[in-house]
């Protein structure tokens, strides 16, 4: 649950830090629809870069920026769709698009959802304690943005493979960046860092994404929000929203299917996973590319019970189809298949983990046949321009891409993905893949046998969803009392 025991003392003190940098916080109301912000911060932020450490950007945090590098106002939520010449399925497949955050990811949302609550308390202390931010990618760099924007000491923890765009920019935000062994697969490796600092004696707060409800409720709300309005202007009288696919990584994403299933009972909800690792599929173990979905352990904030089914994408499709979509040859060959300039020149909005995420909803689509009616929804996390790197190291281990390169990861990775790898779960499935939790959280990492149990209850997931209320109460307090 999300504590919101108050700390004077500590409060009085974040409070004073916030009036030191002129830092006003946005509440959850303001994150879903930011014309509510301030007209003051409004106007200002019309000087303002999207990725300038400013504490006015706190109010970009939502998906509704414009979508421009700088000085841009709010207006809809950044979609895309993409169509049936790409996909090779007639079902609708939409994505909200992560780029246009300031980092240009969401998960800076997300950090800052776990943030606020500890610090409106006052049960962080940002003039004496160190905000630790253990990732496989992007939530830490999320973190480290929101602790400088506080003028408080960060530490970023994430493996050592991860893209040398992520390192480069930390070095620049993050008082200390911290690289684990091993690449996305490795999260433990990345508890047991955290468990190593907390032994060190040093004045921290470690803001666990895999564990912090911040994180869930933050999608639940903001990003569930975010894909209604979406659905309410897309649909139209014969659409029929079919449900979500999304990588699992911290779990904080799939919160945005509960929001949806309660407003579309009949939705579904699909979690997705690497091919190499199919932990949730198979309880298997591996190493994978396809970056920021750390596995080989089930989340404490994933509602297992309310998961529909379980898919696992091959990382050889998405490190070929990132390729596809950003190279020369590869954006050649789309439009010869039909694909418009338009599309295939916003297509580097994918990154990684957002190629994933097309997979997962073609292969849910194809699942269950879904004819021209019917819509998916998903997220892109980031962008390429995280991923630039990648592109380079390719080049120089297969050599220049080809047309031929582009028409055969076409024709097998797009129009010829599949429903193998895929698991409709049952209720003893489900059971399954929540008992995993205890190995993890149980035995590893202190959290209680009780926990993990009332998390069978569906109240245990309701009585988190309504809490955006009593943390908005909080902020406006705190606001108050920064004047």
């Amino acid at each position: 649950m999300i504590d919101l025991t108050l700390y004077p003392d500590r409060l009085e003190r974040a409070v004073q830090r916030a009036r030191e940098r002129h830092i006003v916080i946005p509440t959850y109301a303001q994150m879903k629809d930011p014309t509510q912000a301030p007209a003051s911060v409004q106007d200002a932020l019309a000087r303002v870069g999207l990725w300038d450490v400013n504490p006015l950007n706190l109010f970009r945090i939502t998906w509704k920026n414009e979508p421009i590098p700088t000085g841009g106002g709010f207006g809809p939520v950044n979609v895309i769709e993409f169509p049936s010449a790409l996909t090779g399925v007639p079902a609708r497949i939409l994505a909200l698009v992560g780029k246009w955050f300031p980092t240009g990811a969401h998960k800076v949302g997300a950090a800052f959802s776990c943030l606020v609550p500890r610090l409106v308390t006052g049960q962080f202390d940002p003039t004496t304690q160190k905000a630790v931010w253990p990732s496989t990618g992007n939530y830490c760099r999320g973190g480290a943005y929101d602790s400088a924007l506080l003028g408080c000491e960060s530490i970023a923890i994430l493996p050592e493979g991860m893209s040398q765009e992520r390192f480069d920019w930390l070095a620049k935000i993050a008082g200390e960046t911290i690289k684990t062994p091993g690449s996305e697969s490795n999260v433990k490796e990345i508890f047991d860092k955290c468990w190593e600092l907390r032994h060190s004696g040093q004045d921290l707060m470690i803001f666990n994404q895999f564990e912090e409800f911040g994180n869930y409720l933050w999608h639940y709300d903001v990003t569930g929000h975010a894909m209604a309005e979406v659905l309410e202007r897309a649909l139209g009288p014969r659409g029929r929203f079919r449900g979500v696919a999304l990588t699992t990584g911290s779990a904080g994403t799939i919160a945005s299917g509960d929001y949806l299933k309660q407003l579309f009972p009949g939705s579904v909800i699909t979690a997705s996973e690497a091919l190499q690792c199919p932990t949730l599929l198979e309880n298997g173990f591996g190493a994978h590319r396809i970056e920021g979905i750390g596995d080989k352990h089930v989340p404490f904030i994933h509602n297992v019970k309310n998961t529909d089914l379980v898919t696992a994408i091959d990382d050889n499709a998405v490190v070929s189809l990132a390729r596809l979509f950003n190279e020369p040859a590869g954006k050649k060959h789309l439009v010869k298949q039909g694909v418009s300039e338009a599309l295939v020149g916003n297509l580097h909005l994918l990154g990684f983990s957002g190629i994933a995420n097309l997979l997962s909803c073609i292969k849910v689509a194809k699942y269950y046949d879904m004819g021209e009616d019917d819509v998916m929804m998903t997220m892109l996390t980031d962008s390429m321009d995280l991923y630039g790197s990648r592109l380079t190291e390719m080049h120089e281990e297969v050599g220049e891409y080809t047309e031929l390169d582009a028409a055969a990861h076409f024709a097998r990775y797009l129009h010829g993905e599949n429903t193998a790898n895929m698991l409709e779960l049952r209720y003893p499935d489900r059971k399954r893949i929540h008992n995993l939790k205890y190995y993890t959280w149980v035995e590893q990492q202190g959290r209680t046998f009780e926990e993990l149990n009332a998390q069978w209850d569906e109240s245990y997931w309701t009585s988190i969803q309504g809490m955006s209320g009593q943390i908005d109460e909080l902020i406006t307090e705190f606001n108050a009392r920064v004047g």
